[in-house]
């Protein structure tokens, strides 16, 4: 069973910098999609930024400039770098890896981190 630990996550003042951190328990080169998500209470969980096929990361256009994703491959890790924060980025934020395709597609989900960011 794969596993996903994130962490950083943390209360912050807008315009601030957090460097969300997420460790897998294999390694990453066996999933086809890893990435981050966020959900806010009451609402669906939307993506943020990931990589899938094809390797080129993707980011939703609102926070397209001010966070990027990244990841160490000998350390399984994937990061998600936030700057310039705003209030409206304040979720819980998911860290994802999807192994297989269609409907043989498995994802694995973190346990999510809060970010909070205060006006």
């Amino acid at each position: 069973q794969v596993q996903l630990v994130e962490s950083g996550g943390g209360l912050v003042q807008a315009g601030g910098s957090l460097r969300l951190s997420c460790v897998a328990s294999e390694n990453i080169f066996s999933f086809n999609a890893m990435g981050w998500y966020r959900q806010v209470a009451g609402k669906q969980r939307e993506l943020v930024a990931g990589f899938f096929s094809g390797g080129s990361a993707n980011y939703a256009d609102s926070v397209k400039g001010r966070f990027t994703i990244s990841r160490d491959n000998v350390k399984n890790t994937v990061y998600l770098q936030m700057n310039s924060l705003k209030p409206e980025d304040t979720a819980v934020y998911y860290c994802n890896a999807a192994q297989g395709w269609g409907t043989g597609r498995t994802d694995y989900w973190g346990q999510g981190t809060q970010v909070t960011v205060s006006s």
